[in-house]
């Protein structure tokens, strides 16, 4: 068994002794899909309890220490916090009772343990996703030259960094999506709260040239006429966009 599910399996243990919670829930790679975890995967669960008792589970770490002692830990938000435990596993969680699931985007969830007495669909009440009002290709292209334009005129501007994110990050993520919604062979394991995971492992750069498209923060320029370039042989483009875009690239400044 892989380290991290002996330890959400030890955590679950110590769980089931206390009263005031109802479930513990593997998600991310600890989810359904936990035969994706590595010697680089971090720990996520959701701990379901009783109204009553998530002060006391977010704020208090004993319950977590059960299995093993945490050497560093810290509050993300209101609900949950991320931890490192003295053997190098890093987890991530969340405390939540049995009604705020359903307010929750998750996906692929897997019940570790629950009550008897719990919800027998604990694992099924994420909300889903939420993407873009339009996820269609017209949509998802015309956001990638926009991002190339928008993120050129802030590099020229002097705001490199923000036009690396435009660029570099923004118009990537509208690639992806085109390459989701036209590819032959779909990405097998895609994460929908997060499209740029495994992206490698499904589509070679021969497809995806990323290397190319995200050279780095010096390279804005060559970043987007990669991406431009791409957008064109795989897209009709509108030609006012693209030689607003293509004018930005020349600009000498």
């Amino acid at each position: 068994m892989h380290p991290m599910l002996r330890r959400l399996d030890d955590l679950a243990a110590h769980l089931a002794t206390r009263g005031d919670v109802l479930a513990l829930l593997g998600v991310g790679s600890a989810g359904s899909e936990h035969d994706r975890l590595d010697e680089h995967s971090d720990l996520d669960f959701f701990v379901v309890v009783e109204d009553a008792a998530k002060p006391r589970y977010v704020d208090s770490i004993d319950w977590l220490q059960a299995p093993c002692p945490v050497a560093y830990s810290f509050a993300t938000d209101q609900n949950g916090r991320k931890a490192l435990f003295t053997d190098g596993i890093f987890v991530e969680y969340a405390i939540f009772t049995v009604d705020e699931l359903p307010k929750i985007p998750f996906h692929g969830a897997r019940v570790v343990w629950q009550r008897d007495d719990a919800p027998t669909d604990l694992a099924n009440r994420g909300a889903p996703p939420s993407g873009p009002q339009y996820d269609t290709v017209e949509f998802h292209l015309n956001e990638a030259l926009t991002n190339l334009y928008v993120g050129l005129h802030r590099e020229l501007r002097g705001e490199r960094l923000t036009a690396t994110r435009f660029i570099q990050s923004y118009a990537i993520d509208r690639v992806i999506a085109l390459l989701h919604l036209t590819s032959a062979h779909p990405h097998p394991r895609r994460d929908p709260f997060e499209p740029s995971r495994r992206v490698e492992q499904a589509y070679p750069p021969a497809v995806l040239p990323l290397a190319e498209m995200a050279p780095g923060y010096e390279h804005n320029r060559q970043a987007a006429t990669t991406t431009l370039t791409w957008l064109e042989k795989h897209f009709t483009v509108d030609p006012v966009i693209a030689n607003a875009i293509r004018e930005l690239l020349s600009d000498p400044q």
